[in-house]
């Protein structure tokens, strides 16, 4: 080949190369569009990397500043300018907000614009010192939280005037007393009857009145409750937590302020609660009002929600590297191989081939992982019989684990069969079983139980899957358990609790990539000290006399290619040699 024809090549192959940088961008921007909050990505040197509709959107930015390479001054200046942070220099302000991005520090504000949309921004520093910034609008969010305090406001205020009113009769006249002890029922059965947990407690933080809502909510009765001390009735967990706003309430500040505790279920619980003061004729605080409001469900949804997103988003970037690391690794392994091959007996090939080669295999291993997260890996799901292979599964298991750990079985069903790809669910339970022998130094219990399990629509929608009937494996531990931060991030990808060189952080994500990508759930439940379960809802086959089961352990035979003519597509012409 001469050097025209070299010259021509090399420009076929940037072409190519462009193509494909261009395709992969209209991939990401179109994955990007996809997500209702805004997102851009920056650069080191703060020039825009990438960004969604969103943003722009919601920021009211022209299209024509989006572009790549665009300066994050452009953005800023263009906000200024247009009085989005208030009176000022806009130049100065340009000048702070770059500064600040500078530092690539991960943060978390909230601006009002001027047309009164509230934004919630979060901006977080990325690997090669650029950073990625979310936008919200918490507009509706804001707005209802403003009714909801504006409701206590008015109802506690009805109360305080009610209690005054009742409090006056009974100096009064005596008479009156037994009126007011009816209308105090009274009142106890309307406060019983409201959605919400009402109590009162005075300057010795001690309960004088509860609710049934209150009572219930720390596991007591409204009876119980009076007389007794705050940090008795909640517990310490949450007394930690609310004590710095009961002493500012009864210094006369009124509070508000939300809190996580245990609930009952060993899942979390969230209340939203306002403290007000309750002055004596002399202007002293001699105790205080409790409005409190269960945000559980609200809060679920909103952080199954996030969740979802955050998934979703990882996946389709986790995907998209997989798939273009693959090909380079297969470029690689196939040359070492053929070069192994050709040198047999060169001592070189010892020395430096086979070391590329075992770290070629370790990183197809991880791309494999990445794959089965972000659902994309190959599956065969055919009907299999899940208490056999349980069985099968726990005599491997039992030989995995140190003899401290007792393994045992149960299944409520006699036969049970998921349509789920049988290997990968060994990998399953096998990974399982090992993230609870890591949680079990001193030893302990693991419990795998399968059941048939029907998902009510509610339950079905926050595992994103349809209701109905689905076998689940529950695999359970007494280990050390789980906060509830690591609870929040244990499917993600590279997340890891575990010493350096323990993990790689891939197990449960790819747990959770296989069961999605199977059609099923995850759900896990974690209290610290107490254990942690984690159960699997695979699709039920109902009906096996018409399909064929795999028996577990079964051969596979193999068809004879002798003689045949292969086709071999690859786009990749690299991968293709």
């Amino acid at each position: 080949m001469n050097a025209l024809d070299d010259s021509a090549a090399a420009g076929d192959a940037a072409q190519s190369g462009a193509e494909g940088d261009r395709r992969y961008r209209e991939m990401l921007g179109a994955g990007l569009d996809l997500l209702d909050q805004g997102v851009t990505v920056f650069d080191a040197d703060l020039r825009m990397v990438a960004w969604n509709a969103a943003f722009l959107r919601l920021l009211e930015f022209p299209a024509e500043l989006a572009r790549p390479g665009v300066s994050f001054d452009d953005f800023i200046r263009y906000n200024a300018r247009r009085g989005e942070y208030g009176p000022g220099d806009p130049e100065a302000q340009v000048a702070e907000r770059v500064t600040r991005a500078r530092s690539f520090q991960a943060h978390t504000t909230e601006r009002v614009r001027p047309n009164g949309q509230v934004l919630l921004i979060r901006g977080a520093p990325l690997p090669h010192r650029g950073f990625i910034t979310l936008y919200t609008d918490i507009t509706e969010e804001r707005r209802a939280q403003a009714e909801l305090e504006e409701h206590i406001r008015v109802r506690t205020e009805a109360l305080t005037r009610a209690n005054a009113e009742l409090t006056a009769a009974v100096e009064s006249n005596k008479a009156i007393a037994a009126a007011l002890q009816r209308s105090e029922q009274r009142l106890r059965e309307i406060t019983d009857a409201i959605p919400a947990a009402v109590a009162y407690f005075d300057q010795n933080w001690t309960y004088r009145y509860a609710n049934k809502g209150y009572a219930e909510w720390f596991g007591w009765s409204a009876e119980r409750i009076e007389g007794r001390s705050i940090r008795e009735v909640i517990g310490q967990e949450v007394f930690d937590i609310v004590s710095p706003y009961v002493t500012r309430a009864l210094a006369g500040e009124r509070m508000a302020y939300e809190y996580t505790l245990t609930g009952r279920d060993g899942g979390p619980a969230h209340a939203r609660s306002t403290l007000v003061p309750d002055f004596g004729a002399d202007g002293q605080v001699i105790g205080c009002y409790v409005h409190s409001v269960d945000i559980t469900e609200p809060r679920r949804t909103q952080m199954a929600l996030s969740q979802a997103q955050k998934m979703e988003a990882i996946g389709q970037l986790t995907g998209g590297l997989a798939h273009d690391f693959n090909n380079m690794l297969t470029v690689v392994m196939g040359n070492l191989a053929a070069l192994r091959e050709n040198h047999p007996q060169d001592p070189l090939t010892e020395n430096f081939v086979e070391p590329a080669m075992q770290a070629a295999h370790r990183g197809a291993e991880l791309i494999r992982r990445l794959l089965s997260f972000a659902r994309k890996q190959p599956l065969e799901a055919r009907p299999v019989e899940v208490n056999e292979l349980i069985l099968g599964m726990s005599k491997l298991i039992r030989r995995s684990l140190p003899g401290t750990i007792a393994v045992s079985t149960e299944s409520r069903e006699p036969c049970l069969v998921a349509l789920v790809d049988e290997h990968q669910l060994e990998n399953a339970l096998l990974n399982l079983a090992l993230n609870a022998r890591d949680a079990m130094p001193n030893g302990g219990e693991l419990r795998i139980e399968s059941s048939l399990e029907t998902l009510s629509p509610s339950a079905a929608a926050d595992l994103e899957v349809p209701p109905g009937p689905y076998v689940q494996i529950a695999v359970t531990d007494n280990g050390m358990g789980m906060d509830g931060s690591t609870l929040a991030r244990v499917f993600e990808p590279f997340f890891t609790t575990k010493q350096f060189g323990m993990g790689s952080g891939l197990g449960m994500s790819m747990v959770y990539g296989f069961v999605k990508q199977s059609g099923g759930g995850v759900r896990i439940r974690s209290r610290q000290a107490r254990g942690t379960t984690v159960a699997l809802l695979l699709p039920w086959v109902e009906d096996t006399a018409d399909s064929e089961v795999v028996p577990v352990g079964a051969p596979v035979s193999e068809a004879d290619l002798a003689g045949k003519l292969v086709l071999l597509a690859e786009d990749d012409a690299d991968v293709r040699t």
